[in-house]
């Protein structure tokens, strides 16, 4: 994902910090342990920010297990009603739940690798139904009239993450742009 390197919103998906055991003792970086200890010890927790977490794990000084919002409880909600799940809450009000999976998986080994891209698969191709549905719903709606739905696809709405909401507003400009098309033709025809 180089071609993301300068991506505001691949900047804020990466903002996290890891749970991370060192693998081995290091010199001298005892300070990021908070302590005053001048060296870390080999299987040490530290928490890091994604950025030094990946790196530290590429040349394999640290290790991290997979973070909460991937996790195998995560994974079973999804499976049963991956509309019910809230992605947004699980990275963050707002996060890329997406995005940082992409990242994470990077870092991880093969079988984890795919495991994760995977369940991200999984989870975007079951939500996609929704989100192009609800999306059209808004496109052709009065806005008008107040809103008062606490409907199972409000819900969904407002668990959206970052990247379905880029999409959901896409699919709301796009029915937008294809509803004035289709009037604005009607009333051709009609005048003739």
């Amino acid at each position: 994902m180089d071609d993301d390197y300068y991506s505001l919103n691949s900047i804020l998906a990466e903002n996290h910090k890891l749970s991370c055991s060192f693998t081995l003792d290091v010199e001298g970086l005892g300070y990021l342990e908070g302590g005053t200890e001048n060296n870390i010890h080999q299987h040490s927790k530290v928490e890091l920010p994604f950025w030094l977490a990946q790196t530290l794990s590429l040349n394999e000084f640290t290790t991290f297990p997979l973070p909460p919002p991937y996790s195998n409880r995560v994974k079973a909600a999804l499976n049963a009603s991956a509309q019910s799940v809230k992605l947004s809450n699980l990275v963050g009000g707002n996060g890329w739940w997406y995005r940082w999976g992409r990242r994470i998986a990077d870092v991880l080994d093969d079988e984890p690798q795919a495991d994760l891209l995977n369940t991200l698969l999984k989870a975007f191709i079951n939500r996609l139904p929704a989100l192009q549905d609800l999306s059209a719903h808004h496109a052709s709606a009065d806005h008008t009239l107040p809103e008062s739905s606490t409907s199972t696809t409000e819900t969904f709405r407002d668990g959206m993450e970052g990247d379905e909401r880029e999409l959901f507003a896409i699919g709301q400009e796009s029915g937008k742009m294809t509803r004035n098309w289709y009037d604005s033709n009607g009333s051709r025809k009609g005048g003739r």
